[in-house]
């Protein structure tokens, strides 16, 4: 008799957002990469499904907050 793998390793919870590009803005003080603050990295795999949930409905409304850098000429151009 053989086992599905596959069956073993599903769970049933919110996957992380972590995109592997790990890095905290120093000013919004967020992960660039997937928008959760250093806490809720640290907390993630202990977090309830609630938990989990709520964060990733704020994910969105971050993204905003991570200033574009632009290089060159458009860079010291002002808006």
């Amino acid at each position: 008799m053989t086992r599905d793998t596959d069956d073993i390793w599903q769970r049933d919870e919110i996957a992380s957002p972590c995109v592997k590009l790990c890095m905290i803005h120093p000013e919004a003080r967020i992960c660039v990469g997937c928008h959760r603050t250093i806490d809720e990295i640290g907390a993630w795999s202990r977090m309830t499904p609630a938990a989990r949930a709520a964060v990733m409905a704020e994910l969105p409304a971050r993204a905003p907050l991570l200033a574009r850098r632009r290089g060159g000429r458009a860079g010291r151009q002002t808006p």
